[in-house]
C-alpha cells in the first residue's frame, strides 16, 4: 500500500476557512476532470499520491462528476479503499449535489428529497461514512432556500457530513442562507466559486465582499480559466487541446486574437515576476487572503508541482495589479 511522504507538512500553507476552526490547503486537487472512467486509473493514483505527499490535503468532487456521472467518487473510493485509508482522517473530502444525477425529478436541484438522497449515493461510491464537506452545488430559484438549508443541516446533524457549503451562489442568496443555517446551528463555512482574472463575477455579484463580512471561507475553481491561464496557448490553440476535442467547458471561440493577446500580456508580467502564467494566476487569486484556498485540476503529476511553487510566491506590488487589470479588463 501507499506510504506517505513523510515531510508532506513543510512546505504546504494551511488557511483558516473563515472564521471556522477548519484549516485548508492553498492549493487543493479538484477532481472535475481527470478522474472519470474514461481516464487511466494508475495515473489517477499518482495524482493523488503527488497530491498528498506535498500537502494536499484536500480533495474536491461532485456526484456528477465523470464521465460517466459518479464515476470520480467511485474510483477516489477505490483508491481510498486500497492506497489511502490509513489517511482518512488526514484528508479533507468534500462533495456536492445540485445539478442533474439521475433522470425523473429527484434527480436535480435544490429539494429536501434529492440532497439527502444523493450524499446516500455519494457516501455508497465514495466508501466514506461522512464527507467533511457536503455543498449545495448551485442556487435553485424553485425551491424555498429554507428547504435547501434544512436539508444542509439534516446532513450534518446525521453525522453525514462535518461542514456545509455553498457552490455557485451570488452575495445576496448566500446572505440569506446564512441566517437560515445560523437558525439551524448548521455550521455553514465556505463558499465555491469560479474566480480568475478573467472571470471576476464573485466581485461583482457581492460573493466575494459578502463572505468577507460573514466570516466564510471561499475556494476557487477554475482558477487557470480552464487552462487559458497557462504557457498553453501563448502560440495558439495547439491541435491535441481540449478545445479541439472537447468544447464543452472550454471552446476556440473564447480564445479570440484578442483574448490569445491578452493571455501575452499576462505572460509578460509573470515573466518579470520570474513565475509561469499559471502560478501568477494562482497568485493572484489568493493575493488578498480572502480567498481560502484554489482549486486545482491535473492530468499529470507535474502539473501538480508546477502549481505548488505559487506557495510563498512575492506578493504583487500595486503597479503589477494595476497592468493585470489594465490587461485583463481591456
Amino acid at each position: 500500500m501507499y506510504q506517505a511522504n513523510e515531510k508532506r507538512y513543510e512546505d504546504m500553507t494551511y488557511n483558516r476557512c473563515g472564521r471556522s476552526g477548519l484549516m485548508l490547503p492553498e492549493v487543493s486537487l479538484g477532481f472535475w476532470h481527470n478522474f472519470g472512467d474514461t481516464a487511466v486509473y494508475e495515473n489517477m493514483k499518482r495524482l493523488c499520491f503527488t497530491a498528498f505527499d506535498n500537502g494536499i490535503t484536500h480533495f474536491d468532487l461532485a456526484n456528477n462528476y465523470g464521465p460517466e456521472a459518479g464515476s470520480a467518487e467511485s474510483n477516489l473510493g477505490k483508491i481510498l479503499r486500497e492506497e489511502m485509508g490509513g489517511y482518512r482522517d488526514e484528508l479533507i473530502i468534500s462533495t456536492k449535489a445540485g445539478y442533474g444525477m439521475w433522470e425523473g425529478p429527484y434527480g436535480d436541484g435544490g429539494s429536501r428529497k434529492y440532497l439527502l438522497a444523493s450524499l446516500d449515493q455519494s457516501l455508497k461510491r465514495l466508501g466514506l461514512e461522512y464527507v467533511d464537506i457536503f455543498y449545495h452545488h448551485r442556487m435553485d430559484p424553485e425551491t424555498p432556500l429554507e428547504e435547501t438549508m434544512g436539508a444542509l443541516a439534516q446532513a450534518v446533524a446525521s453525522g453525514k457530513a462535518l461542514y456545509a457549503g455553498l457552490s455557485n451562489y451570488d452575495g445576496e442568496t448566500m446572505e440569506k442562507a446564512c441566517r437560515i443555517l445560523e437558525d439551524l446551528k448548521c455550521p455553514f463555512i465556505i463558499n465555491q466559486n469560479s474566480y480568475n482574472i478573467f472571470n471576476r463575477t464573485i466581485e461583482e455579484n457581492g460573493l466575494k465582499e459578502m463572505s468577507k463580512k460573514e466570516g466564510k471561507g471561499i475556494i476557487s475553481f477554475s482558477p487557470l480559466a480552464q487552462g487559458m491561464l497557462t504557457n498553453r496557448y501563448l502560440n495558439g490553440i495547439p491541435k491535441d487541446s481540449r478545445v479541439m476535442t472537447d468544447g464543452r467547458f472550454l471552446n476556440a471561440n473564447q480564445l479570440d486574437e484578442q483574448t490569445l493577446a491578452r493571455i501575452r500580456g499576462l505572460n509578460e508580467i509573470a515573466l518579470e515576476r520570474g513565475e509561469s502564467l499559471a502560478q501568477m494566476a494562482l497568485k493572484w487569486v489568493i493575493r488578498d487572503g480572502i480567498v481560502t484556498s484554489v482549486l486545482i485540476g491535473a492530468s499529470k503529476p507535474e502539473q501538480i508541482l508546477d502549481n505548488l511553487r505559487v506557495i510563498g510566491s512575492a506578493p504583487f506590488s500595486e503597479e503589477e495589479l494595476r497592468k493585470i487589470d489594465e490587461i485583463s479588463l481591456s
